[in-house]
């Protein structure tokens, strides 16, 4: 995707990173061994805020995966980390 999509909000940036993120087997393992969540966990605890800033904060640890997620979702990584910061208490 080449188009910026500025609609999106930081928990909505989250979703797709974290759709982004499961595509691939072994970034899902990662994801979720860096994270410390478990699938379950993932699952139960997805809509809070928290969990959406360690999704964004798990991109931002490894730059390739932020600018690949950013590229695929239509926003810039800085916007992403910003994403991050909005969704930190």
């Amino acid at each position: 995707m080449h188009e910026t999509n500025d609609t999106l909000d930081a928990s909505a940036m989250a979703f797709q990173a974290l759709a982004w993120a499961l595509m691939e087997e072994s970034r899902a393992e990662r994801l979720l061994s860096l994270t410390g969540l478990t699938p379950e966990g993932l699952r139960s605890s997805v809509m809070e805020r928290s969990t959406q800033a360690a999704i964004l904060s798990f991109l931002e640890a490894y730059e390739p995966d932020l600018i690949a997620c950013a590229a695929v979702i239509g926003v810039s990584p800085a916007r992403l980390v910003q994403a991050r910061q909005e969704l930190e208490p």
